[in-house]
């Protein structure tokens, strides 16, 4: 990334270059502005850099009167559910997610405990660059406190998920890979209350990563041989502000965050059959899940925000994206990989069944991606020259360009950042899916 990137519920950027902390307490500033009165809670991932960013965004804060609580470093989903603990009137976490060290960032949450949404993700930007903030006088200033302990309710939320017996009866032995990131704090905690055996890799929560912070195949190739090293059941393994997760299997095997979400959703909608949602980027593995209980998948467009909305608007028992992130209503509207974890081990234990034989049971797809360039390009023609070349499929502009068939489907999704479209493919093979994204990438381009 050259610039500073704005997304709909946060920021980031490199630190020191594209994110000085002269931004980020100009976009805590724009942000509180449009804030209901009340505190706001302030959290970190365990990145170096994210001490300094959140000394100049409190700072900033109290500036204009606002008061804080701090609840140090934190994951985000911790942070989502602790803010609703608090009522306070929204949060901000610091962190750059998966995002390599060099880099951080801001997500903003709003009083009901989930990410802002585009609207008031708007409002914020203009106030950011409008930059007129309300000093106020010395006997105004707003103050800080710090929490005791912001993970105990998150915590409590996530084992009232499962049958603790059963889980606690099997004596799991799990390998966690927090990898110096936010997770460790209450992973630990809930593995062990679940009666887990755990080996923890990483858990000093420091950011100094052990391994790329995304948490994909090439990533984990070392981790998936501790796991059998170790002899775990299951490899649990975390992005630095624990809102994704991935799992291992016990063979060492990875077996990708797509099925993360559809191993969580299979345990649920076997016990709580009702409707569902995803973005339209996720696997179909979902969609086929729904049905097998008579219920319905909903598809909303890329963002966690955008689920979300979606969940509420259906009532959705469960949702969540691809990427490691599900999302369980009874314990809040954030990606939450302790949730993930739980879950699994539940499933795990209910049905008693190892990781591998839980997702043998699960439909899979291939899903291939591919990048185009899109300089020069109509992206209203090329949709166009897609929708006719397709003209088999069902067709569907929610977040780019969507086209569906029986057991297959192709997304052209435009960069905000970069002018380029990603394209995303799965059908039942790789062969299969490659070649969709080979030929919508020729018809793409042909001008």
């Amino acid at each position: 990334m050259s610039r500073l990137i704005i997304s709909v519920s946060g920021l980031r950027g490199v630190v020191g270059e594209t994110l000085t902390p002269e931004i980020a307490a100009r976009y805590a500033r724009a942000f509180a502005r449009q804030l209901p009165a009340g505190p706001l809670v302030l959290a970190r991932d365990s990145r170096p850099s994210g001490r300094m960013l959140l000394d100049a965004i409190r700072s900033s804060l109290h500036a204009v009167g606002r008061d804080t609580i701090d609840a140090g470093i934190a994951a985000t989903p911790t942070v989502g559910f602790f803010l609703r603990q608090e009522s306070a009137a929204g949060a901000i976490q610091v962190s750059a997610s998966h995002n390599p060290a060099p880099y951080n960032g801001m997500k903003l949450f709003g009083a009901d405990g989930a990410v802002i949404d585009a609207a008031r993700g708007d409002t914020v930007r203009t106030y950011y660059e409008e930059d007129r903030p309300c000093w106020v006088s010395f006997d105004r200033l707003g103050s800080s406190r710090m929490a005791e302990d912001p993970h105990a309710g998150h915590l409590q939320a996530v084992l009232a998920l499962v049958d603790r017996e059963a889980v606690t009866g099997r004596r799991f032995r799990v390998l966690l890979d927090s990898n110096h990131g936010a997770g460790s704090l209450l992973g630990r905690r809930l593995l062990e209350e679940l009666g887990c055996e755990v080996t923890l890799l990483g858990e000093a929560p420091h950011g100094r990563f052990a391994h790329p912070p995304e948490p994909t195949r090439s990533n984990l190739a070392e981790v998936g041989g501790q796991v059998v090293s170790s002899g775990a059941a299951v490899g649990f393994c975390q992005d630095p502000d624990a809102d994704r997760l991935a799992i291992i299997d016990e063979r060492g095997r990875y077996i990708g965050e797509e099925m993360t979400l559809a191993l969580c959703l299979k345990h649920v909608l076997a016990r709580r059959p009702g409707p569902i949602a995803i973005n339209c980027a996720t696997s179909r593995m979902a969609v086929d899940l729904a049905r097998q209980v008579g219920a319905e998948c909903h598809l909303a467009a890329v963002g966690e925000a955008n689920v979300v909305a979606m969940m509420r608007k259906t009532d959705a028992v469960f949702g969540g994206e691809g990427n490691g992130g599900p999302i369980d209503p009874r314990v809040g509207f954030v990606r939450d990989s302790f949730v993930g974890m739980a879950l699994a081990l539940d499933a795990m234990a209910l049905e008693n069944k190892t990781v591998s034989q839980l997702v043998e049971a699960i439909p899979a797809y291939a899903i291939v991606k591919r990048t185009v360039d899109a300089s020069g390009q109509s992206l209203e023609k090329a949709f166009r020259r897609l929708e006719s070349h397709f003209s088999g499929a069902r067709s569907n502009r929610m977040d780019g360009l969507r086209l569906d068939w029986d057991r297959r489907w192709l997304l052209v999704r435009p960069s905000n950042t970069e002018p380029i479209v990603r394209l995303i493919a799965e059908a039942q093979t790789e062969t299969e899916a490659a070649g969709l994204c080979d030929e919508a990438a020729e018809v793409f381009s042909t001008k």
